[in-house]
């Protein structure tokens, strides 16, 4: 075992030994004339460098698997015993120094991987009580430690600024390097660089829980997920090297000649089929990983590159999300009460029209925190019935109010109309039965959906659908707007699943883009769930694409790289089948030989990993 580690550990050493033995037989003879060195120079190099290949070959027989260094292995003991050293040595350094050659550009696309992994603080400057400081270890920061970061340092935890003031910088989570302001309140995130000031930081989440930890487990499990390509090459290689065994055998039989048929095992070998669709996987990701976008491995890459169907939830998704209260109609005198109940109802929501109102609420210096909530039932998607200061109190739309028999006067219907009419979604209040005040509420359409839609629909997207649980006239407006194909309102989360399933039973490969907290359920049932969020614990899990920045850009370029990713996979399939067949036709017109076909061999394997390291690149220009 010892001996297997070492060799193991020093095989690029004996690679560049072999290349030298090699070199000093051919200059003992051309130079000085001397046959004997040449040759034990040549057997010498042939017996060190086939140790490692054939170790290799051992270790996978004992898994039950017949390797290319089985074949490797075989056929340098063949050409030794027709006393082809010359050949054998030439045949196990080609294969060596492609492997070297291959470890050498392979380590570049996990570049990303490997940048991010170098990222990860490893020691945190905890606050103590009496105001001193105490550099520890990252994982022994606990939740709810207060910890200080000063300019150039790395924020070593996922936590809330509860003093100072700075930049961040959050490409390692978003991709985007523009510096983001931080001041008290705002949430930090473990592995971002703060670019100038200084914060006090209370964590949230530490170590593994921390969203950088997320995504460097993911992005690493991702590259190690097998696409559908190398699950089929993985079955073609276990029945195509003992395929090349039989043929070589049945070459020796039929012609009798033992040199043709060892040269038969050396170019059967599938090295540049094997390699050409993991690397391609690999790079594809390691690009995606470096602009923040998450993508679930090689199968999520293969079904992202088939979708014809883009589904939209509207809120927060074709919309920015930070909605604002744009109209406030009242229909009694007490406009503050009905605001302060209103606003600590939705305080018991995270949802954005929640938000608005409490946010309203606190701008106009309204008091509704001390407010006693005594009971509350929340409706999906219909709003929440509680009871507040002893009276009952109903915050949500027109579908909750008539369910709960709460009828609109003929001048509320018309204000209600109004206010969807301009794009509004509409919150209601009801407070002992009447409707007492109606919250026109606003959500700016992302400026740079539209542009991006229409790219979608250039790269290959035939349908474009919004699923939204607000009300139809808001959703025809927003969809107007932005080209939409089809729109759907009104829905709650089992709803838009029903859809998402309605179109796959249509036959369309269907994406679902959400915000990955509300539509879960949807992420999970589409052929591919796309999550536009910063990095919630619900998007990275649920969703099979992340898109940290929540960018249509980023979409684009996910949907782009999936396809480029697959065509680059079956680019390399070709030149690897093709190559094989030149091999062998070249080897029965006779002028491919052992040694010039590894060397053909060999150059396969680099070509397509070469051609793979393209996808690292895509993108940065616009000519991709």
């Amino acid at each position: 075992m010892k001996v297997q580690l070492f060799i193991q550990k020093h095989t690029n050493h004996i690679t560049w030994l072999v290349a030298g033995l090699i070199i000093l037989g051919y200059l003992s003879k051309y130079f000085l004339g001397n046959i004997l060195i040449y040759q034990v120079s040549l057997a010498v190099a042939s017996i060190i460098a086939v140790v490692p290949i054939a170790i290799h070959a051992y270790q996978a027989l004992m898994a039950k698997v017949v390797s290319i260094e089985l074949l490797v292995t075989i056929a340098v003991i063949g050409a030794f015993i027709i006393g082809e050293y010359n050949e054998s040595a030439i045949v196990t350094f080609l294969f060596l120094f492609g492997n070297f050659l291959e470890q050498k550009t392979l380590s570049k696309t996990r570049a990303s991987i490997k940048s991010l992994t170098e990222m990860t603080p490893t020691t945190a400057e905890v606050v103590r009580n009496d105001g001193s400081t105490e550099e520890i270890e990252v994982d022994d920061v606990e939740v709810g430690d207060i910890v200080l970061v000063k300019t150039g340092a790395a924020i070593p935890v996922d936590g809330v600024v509860v003093e100072g003031n700075g930049y961040a910088n959050e490409a390692a989570i978003t991709g985007e390097s523009r510096a983001v302001n931080k001041a008290v309140t705002s949430s930090v995130y473990s592995g971002t660089i703060l670019s100038d000031g200084f914060l006090k930081v209370k964590a949230t989440k530490v170590g593994d829980d921390t969203t950088f930890a997320k995504i460097v487990e993911l992005v690493e499990d991702a590259q190690d997920t097998k696409s559908h390509a190398e699950k089929f090459i993985d079955r073609f290689a276990q029945y195509y090297t003992p395929a090349v065994l039989i043929i070589a055998l049945l070459t020796y039989l039929f012609s009798h000649d033992f040199k043709l048929a060892i040269t038969v095992l050396v170019l059967g070998c599938p090295g540049a089929l094997v390699i050409g669709a993991p690397v391609s996987n690999v790079a594809g990701i390691g690009n995606g990983a470096k602009k923040g976008i998450l993508i679930k491995g090689g199968e999520v890459m293969d079904s992202f590159a088939k979708i014809d169907t883009f589904v939209f939830d509207k809120t927060g998704t074709l919309t920015q999300g930070t909605t604002t209260v744009s109209k406030r109609i009242y229909y009694d005198d007490h406009s503050k009460t009905a605001l302060a109940f209103a606003a600590k109802v939705e305080s018991l929501s995270d949802h954005p029209l929640g938000r608005a109102i409490q946010q309203y609420a606190t701008a106009q210096h309204i008091e509704y925190q001390s407010l006693k909530i005594n009971n509350n039932t929340t409706i999906k998607g219909q709003g929440i019935v509680a009871e507040v200061a002893d009276q009952q109190v109903i915050v949500g739309n027109l579908k909750l109010m008539l369910a709960k028999h709460i009828s609109l006067t003929t001048q509320q219907q018309a204000d209600l109309q109004q206010l969807q009419e301009q794009g509004s979604s509409v919150v209601i209040v009801a407070i002992a039965g009447d409707i007492t005040a109606i919250f026109g509420i606003s959500d700016e359409v992302r400026s740079e959906a539209a542009t991006a839609l229409k790219a979608l629909r250039k790269s290959g997207a035939k349908h474009l659908v919004m699923l939204t649980g607000d009300n139809q006239v808001t959703a025809n407006y927003v969809a107007k707007q932005l080209g939409i194909d089809e729109v759907h309102a009104e829905l709650m989360p089992d709803q838009k699943v029903e859809f998402v399933k309605a179109f796959q039973a249509a036959g369309r490969k269907v994406a679902f883009v959400g915000d990955g907290i509300n539509d879960s359920p949807s992420l999970a049932t589409a052929d591919i769930g796309i999550a536009m969020g910063s990095g919630t614990d619900v998007a990275i899990e649920t969703s099979d694409v992340v898109l940290m920045k929540s960018s249509f850009s980023a979409l684009v370029h996910a949907y782009r790289l999936a396809k480029k990713t697959v065509l680059n996979t079956k680019e390399n399939i070709i030149i690897a089948i093709s190559v094989v067949i030149f091999l062998l036709l070249g080897l029965i017109a006779g002028f491919i030989y052992m040694a010039s076909g590894m060397f053909v061999h060999e150059a396969s394997i680099l070509v397509v990993i070469f051609n793979a390291m393209r996808l690292i690149n895509y993108g940065k220009k616009t000519s991709d």
